[in-house]
């Protein structure tokens, strides 16, 4: 069903194999923010997510979903759904995980921080208050050191870059360019960060609890971690070269030179 876009925001969730989980985060999304409309991308799941989510859009003109024809990445399902959310007028784009690993009651929270002034609104485990309970100790010094990484390679000032439940205002998402987006997982979720703080972006982290998935299989593989790892090292690099340039009054585009050693290095990881 067509989705009635007029004046709510969109809360885009990527699938693959999340049919065991996928009924239960509509569930209550619905329930805490009512207006939302809900995109479903999903990547041609075969245990059949796309029809758990076509059964509950045939009685729910708010939710629909967006079937792709294979698996092709975390960032770009967020890229599509963004920019179908933006074209059918959005107020605001949420994006977060159908393993309910992030609660769908923070959502009228990271709005308000949206309400606020805030251009990019990201639920955080690691400010005051926020929690990862039943993570492994090595995922959680994957992820805490990845952040570092990032940190101190780009000098973001959020300790949870990696988060991928945060929600952006459209004006943020139109002015970043998504089709100049081209990371995926731990990657994607950074350079949308990097982006932001290019631009000056008011940025704010309310906590959150962060729950390992009951069902299902974790999508995290080495090789999306070393995607990352690379492609903040060359950011660093570009941003380094960026402000240089800018000391000496050169303002060309400081990505010159890098995208296609960038690109050869991430098609090698995702072969």
């Amino acid at each position: 069903m067509e989705l009635d876009s007029s004046s709510a925001p969109w809360v885009v969730i990527p699938t693959y194999n999340e049919a065991g989980n996928i009924a239960a985060v509509i569930e209550r999304i619905r329930s805490v923010v009512p207006q939302a409309r809900i995109l479903v991308v999903d990547d041609s799941s075969p245990d059949g997510t796309a029809q758990v989510v076509k059964d509950l859009a045939a009685g729910d003109t708010y939710v629909n979903v967006l079937s792709r024809p294979m698996k092709s990445g975390l960032g770009s399902a967020y890229r599509d759904g963004f920019i179908r959310g933006m074209s059918e007028g959005a107020t605001a784009l949420i994006e977060m995980d159908a393993d309910l690993s992030h609660e769908p009651e923070v959502i009228p929270v990271l709005l308000r921080v949206l309400e606020d002034g805030y251009d990019l609104a990201i639920g955080s485990r690691y400010v005051p208050g926020g929690k990862s309970p039943g993570l492994s100790r090595g995922r959680l010094a994957l992820s805490k050191g990845g952040n570092a990484y990032a940190n101190l390679i780009l000098g973001l000032g959020v300790r949870d870059a990696t988060s991928g439940f945060r929600a952006f205002r459209p004006a943020l998402l139109q002015t970043i360019d998504l089709a100049t987006v081209g990371a995926e997982g731990y990657g994607f979720q950074i350079e949308m960060v990097f982006r932001a703080a290019i631009l000056d972006a008011r940025v704010a982290e309310v906590p959150i609890v962060f729950r390992e998935r009951t069902q299902g299989v974790s999508k995290m593989s080495r090789n999306i971690v070393i995607e990352a790892m690379v492609l903040c090292t060359v950011w660093g690099a570009q941003r380094r070269a960026r402000q240089l340039a800018r000391k000496r009054g050169d303002f060309a585009p400081y990505r010159k030179g890098t995208d296609k050693a960038l690109a050869a290095i991430i098609g090698v990881l995702r072969a």
